[in-house]
């Protein structure tokens, strides 16, 4: 599974700070998924906050091109974004993953089949 999160309004350290804890993304990559960013912030930016938060990402791209996530990395049985706005959504459709609102998503031992 590969799993991409926006940064504002997603994560807690975004601005405006969202539902996602740093423990969250941890437990995801300790489950074996494969996980990134994608975010409208520019790439050295999210490089920077994710190493502040000693998180290491798969992939980080702008969200307009998380299409070529899913050419560049290997295949996986699910695609998943995780963001706060129709943006987000929209983005996230037109590149073939799936989509959540971070508010609504659980923890990820339950996207496990």
């Amino acid at each position: 599974m590969i799993v991409s999160f926006d940064i504002d309004g997603t994560m807690e350290f975004g601005d405006p700070p969202g539902p996602l804890t740093v423990d969250f993304v941890r437990r995801a990559r300790a489950l074996g998924y494969t996980i990134g960013s994608a975010s409208d912030r520019p790439i050295r930016n999210q490089r920077d906050l994710w190493e502040q938060h000693e998180l290491e990402m798969d992939f980080i791209t702008l969200k307009h091109n998380l299409k070529d996530v899913r050419e560049q990395m290997p295949p996986a049985d699910r695609y998943l974004h995780i963001g706060d706005t129709e943006v987000d959504r929209h983005f996230a459709k037109l590149a073939g993953f799936d989509f959540s609102f971070g508010h609504e998503v659980t923890d990820p031992e339950s996207w496990l089949d």
